[in-house]
């Protein structure tokens, strides 16, 4: 009896497991992993900082001896060497949210573009993008099973309540965070050790400059105390953050949050003691940072991750009392239409969570939607306040749906208005450089007198 336990204990994976682990787990290399997929397959790569950087590389390495295979992701930190020119026939990248890294692969046609609100993803994949293989990322399992996924919950999680094959990279720089964050190892068909620094994001992106740190100023005369916020990552939202060092109690349910957050906990600022759903927890479903993140989310109750089918519901959105919205655009026309995924025709990003917050905060009792920009793009040349929008440019966020449009000159409110009351309202955000010409062309249109 001895000897067979020995024996059965042999043959359990040893790096960060017990023998509790069900013993058909394979444990393998990347390369032998990725044997796995097989051409005219579906491939979902794991998001944001949490994407698995061995499996992605071992998998296009061997590439060219496959055809057909899709591979899925929403938006990744690191290369995408699966877009790739040479691999054209082999694999096409199917982007739900494009990246830096795909953008180039979109625009020159050799990947493609799904439009899709963030919170229904969940229901494509269960649906008609159905996966056969998921890359995905994750901690060492504890002592029950369970791996966390990380950084990365938001459509990895129901990725993997559907996919035939899972193939998991363990990282144990990986933190672990609580919520609907765990799959259990039995449910993994291939695990491969990895010791790499989980993906970060360059805090120098995210400085803000004089115009972001106006438009911050004006989102925080919006906010008050108790709200609960949605913001994203770039240097308008850490602007927006800056200028809330004086608020109290605040609270965060967003899709996703970085560095700024943690300074605003440490604060005393976020508390999330006056939420009126998950009170006294962020709630996120994706986080990209630096270390300093990581480590303040590894194993920290007062997060809870959750995937985006949850977190963007409209619905529960709504639940939030105080719930201020805050989203980023690429142009506003002088109706109120919003464009934050193309510029033109060409495909820059996606409509990823906005539509979302916007619906569910504009639903929540005292909500604030809030759509912010900078008034000016090319160095001061182009006007983002514009007549109408760019020729082949989508309409991320309806005029119907628009409620406080932000810029560093000011804020407009639009809902209730009419498009007469729109027009000045907008021009008054916009740059003085660019107002007049707004409202000749309005008056060209008779929208105004």
């Amino acid at each position: 009896m001895v000897q067979q336990d020995e024996e059965r204990d042999a043959q359990l994976p040893t790096k960060g497991f017990s023998s509790l682990r069900p013993p058909s787990m394979g444990r393998c290399s990347a390369e032998e992993a990725v044997s796995l997929v097989q051409s005219g397959m579906r491939l979902f790569v794991g998001s944001a900082a949490a994407a698995p950087v061995d499996l992605i590389n071992a998998f296009c390495a061997r590439a060219r001896s496959l055809r057909d295979v899709e591979v899925c992701q929403i938006l990744t930190l690191g290369d995408a060497p699966y877009t790739a020119a040479e691999l054209s026939g082999h694999v096409r990248h199917n982007a739900f949210f494009i990246g830096p890294n795909a953008r180039d692969a979109v625009v020159d046609g050799r990947a493609d573009f799904t439009p899709v609100f963030l919170s229904e993803i969940a229901a494509l994949l269960q649906g008609p993008l159905p996966i056969d293989v998921a890359l995905i990322q994750v901690t060492p399992p504890d002592n029950h099973g369970y791996c966390s996924l990380g950084v990365a919950v938001d459509v990895v999680k129901p990725a993997i309540d559907v996919a035939k094959i899972v193939i998991a990279e363990i990282n144990p720089r990986m933190p672990r965070t609580h919520g609907d964050a765990f799959i259990h190892c039995s449910r993994v068909s291939r695990f491969v050790d990895v010791d790499h620094p989980v993906l970060e994001l360059s805090p120098d992106s995210s400085i803000p400059d004089d115009t972001a740190r106006g438009i911050g100023r004006n989102v925080a005369s919006l906010v008050r105390d108790g709200d609960t916020l949605q913001l994203g990552i770039g240097s308008i939202p850490n602007a927006v953050l800056d200028e809330l060092h004086n608020h109290r109690d605040l609270g965060i349910h967003t899709e996703m949050f970085s560095d700024g957050v943690v300074d605003l906990v440490e604060r005393g600022v976020i508390t999330n003691a006056k939420k009126t759903l998950h009170r006294g927890k962020l709630v996120a479903s994706f986080l990209m940072g630096t270390r300093r993140l990581y480590d303040f989310v590894d194993d920290n109750p007062a997060l809870e991750m959750h995937p985006s089918h949850y977190v963007n519901d409209p619905f529960i959105i709504a639940r939030n009392r105080g719930m201020v919205a805050i989203n980023s655009a690429l142009a506003v026309d002088l109706t109120g239409q919003v464009c934050a995924d193309s510029i033109g025709p060409r495909f820059y990003s996606g409509v990823g969570g906005q539509v979302d917050f916007i619906r569910g905060a504009a639903r929540a009792e005292n909500g604030r939607p809030i759509v912010v920009l900078p008034s000016t793009a090319r160095n001061g040349k182009i006007s983002r306040i514009e007549v109408e929008l760019l020729s082949g440019s989508g309409v991320t966020t309806s005029r119907n749906d628009v409620h406080y449009v932000v810029t560093e000159f000011g804020i407009a409110a639009l809902y209730g208005k009419t498009i007469r009351e729109r027009v000045h309202a907008l021009v008054a955000v916009a740059h003085p450089d660019f107002r007049e010409r707004l409202l000749a062309e309005a008056r060209k249109r008779r929208w105004i007198g």
